[in-house]
């Protein structure tokens, strides 16, 4: 079975739109697996993208009510409750933003195994440039006590939507307004707070090593599309 993902360098996106584009390219993939409808023309899609300032909501909503909501929305960020798992968290330029949106029957029908081949993706990033990173008991990558890396997906029918969130030089400032991903006593980092302000550690540079170990991690072809091909899919969203 075809493991070809195709690259969707989206650029910076508000998340409601990047949103809709998720839920498009993954209900092609769900109508064709339900009726044996004409293949899509991208069977396997890995959104990069970042995002205007917004505090995103999972499933698990606790604690955050209208009159939170309020004063999120009042810092000058947007607020979208999805039905992605896990808390509360921020997405902002300076964060690289990854959406796989992959039908799993093609790698491993495993929502478990997923969610681990996106650890390890990050934690070998992280091992590129000099950090040790690595999984606990709560979600996501952390350096020590501290989160770089937010993880939140949703399955079905094994097609994935939504994903990892990396900090690379992002605001971190956003953070203390909110719980982050409801871990109480934990902190959260960035690849520049960890290593210095450097060139190398944008969005743009480090999705180039992203990639890079997302095609190790996940035993893939990568095939990044062209100027043509990424508009057709951004047009109309």
């Amino acid at each position: 079975m075809s493991r070809l993902v195709h690259v969707l360098r989206a650029g910076r996106l508000p998340y409601q739109r990047a949103l809709k584009l998720q839920q498009t390219i993954a209900s092609q993939l769900q109508q064709q697996q339900k009726d044996a409808s004409p293949q899509p023309p991208y069977r396997h899609v890995l959104i990069l993208t970042e995002h205007e300032p917004v505090y995103t909501i999972g499933i698990r909503t606790r604690g955050y009510d209208e009159a939170e909501e309020g004063r999120l929305r009042a810092l000058g960020a947007d607020f979208v409750r999805t039905n992605r798992g896990g808390l509360i968290t921020f997405h902002g330029p300076g964060q690289l933003v990854a959406y796989p949106i992959l039908d799993l029957k093609h790698f491993q029908p495993s929502v478990r195994w997923y969610v681990c081949h996106l650890e390890r993706t990050v934690i070998e990033l992280c091992r590129r440039y000099g950090l040790r990173a690595g999984t606990t008991a709560d979600t996501g990558v952390w350096i020590g006590d501290r989160k770089i890396c937010a993880l939140g997906i949703h399955a079905s029918r094994y097609v994935t939507t939504h994903g990892l969130a990396l900090n690379c030089d992002v605001d971190l400032g956003w953070f203390g307004h909110i719980v982050p991903c409801g871990l109480v006593g934990k902190s959260v980092t960035s690849l520049a707070h960890e290593l210095g302000n450097r060139p190398d550690l944008g969005v743009d540079s480090v999705a180039d090593g992203l990639l890079d170990c997302f095609r190790a991690t996940f035993e893939c072809e990568l095939d990044e599309l062209d100027a043509g091909s990424r508009a057709k899919l951004l047009e109309g969203i």
